[in-house]
């Protein structure tokens, strides 16, 4: 077995108190979520394809403000969580298309948008410059329905506020630079920053017990006595596991994900992790629910996960953004090879 030391840290103890071996030779995927909407609900898969923006049809749509093109999350509206895309690959009677559908208690009706629209369609379609982080630097195109009313009119009723459903335009989007990758030129689609996000169970379950140690102070309610921190809040992409210690996406800084436990050393590496993924209240929202917890998780992360990115040093930190080097396919089962370790 291969182990690796848990890296050091000049952050207080109080903020990351776990420390541990990490055996780097039994990591797999666990589970594989693509989120087709942001800030919608995401789809466990068992396996996906992805090229270097991300797993196909992983935050290829968005919502906006139709006031001003800019990209509403549910960090504002926290029943976005509710709103439910499927992805449908269609049959020689039916064409492929992006289902979205609601909790039946809003009274809005499902609709349907095309997954793959051709140039005749996006002829027809309004393209628009879409603001994400105060920048307006993403193109994309307002959906129209295969049938009935417009996505616009279904979502706006939904949210209560005027809204469209859009999805990407053609133009790269370049991924923003990190100290480890000054010149990262990366693309993305409506992912906050970039194409994946890779997360340990172990990690997640670190972050429960920080949870249950706090219940009854700064706002845990006692409910957190037994529930579950499901790891879906967090919005990963791909879940690993086998570690043995949390936190194990910190210090891998390169790696392959293959089929074959054994592999070989040469082999290119497939993901980069380019830096930690910093937390705000997003994953305070039940996604069952819709409802936002005032304290959980984001106080026990602010209380030990805090200062470990020195870019970031007042936010949280929990998983890491990474890139993919070329295309592919990742399934549920696969192993993961570390091929270099270090500070994420």
């Amino acid at each position: 077995m291969s182990y690796i030391g848990s890296p050091v840290s000049d952050a207080p103890a109080t903020q990351n108190p776990i420390t541990g071996e990490f055996d780097t030779s039994n990591i797999r995927v666990t589970k594989i979520l693509i989120h087709p909407i942001k800030s919608c609900r995401g789809t466990s898969v068992q396996q996906a394809r992805f090229t270097l923006e991300g797993f196909e049809y992983d935050r290829k749509w968005c919502i906006i403000d139709a006031r001003d093109n800019s990209v509403v999350t549910a960090r504002q509206f926290s029943k976005m969580v509710l709103i439910y895309p499927r992805i449908v690959l269609g049959s020689s009677l039916e064409p492929e298309c992006l289902e979205v559908s609601f909790p039946e208690s809003s009274g809005c009706e499902p609709f349907s948008v095309p997954l793959n629209p051709g140039e005749e369609e996006i002829r027809h379609l309004r393209r628009v410059g879409v603001s994400l982080w105060r920048k307006k630097d993403i193109d994309g195109y307002i959906c129209e329905s295969l049938s009935g009313r417009s996505p616009s009119t279904i979502l706006s009723e939904y949210l209560e506020r005027p809204v469209h459903l859009v999805f990407k335009g053609p133009r790269p989007r370049v991924c923003p630079p990190t100290s480890r990758f000054p010149k990262l030129d990366a693309p993305s689609y409506f992912q906050d920053a970039y194409p994946l996000l890779i997360m340990s169970e172990e990690s997640v379950a670190a972050v429960q017990g920080q949870v249950r140690e706090m219940v009854g102070s700064q706002g845990v309610g006692d409910e957190w006595t037994e529930r579950e921190l499901e790891i879906e809040r967090f919005r990963p992409n791909i879940v690993i596991k086998g570690a043995g210690s949390p936190f194990v996406e910190d210090i891998i800084t390169e790696m392959t994900i293959a089929s074959e436990k054994q592999f070989d050393d040469r082999e290119p590496s497939l993901v980069h992790l380019v830096c930690k993924c910093t937390r705000c209240t997003l994953p305070n929202v039940d996604t069952m629910t819709g409802v936002r917890d005032n304290a959980v998780p984001l106080k026990s992360l602010v209380k030990f996960r805090r200062g470990l990115d020195p870019a970031r040093a007042s936010l949280p930190c929990l998983g890491c953004n990474g890139i993919f080097t070329r295309e592919g396919v990742v399934k549920v089962g696969d192993w993961v090879h570390v091929k270099q370790t270090g500070q994420v």
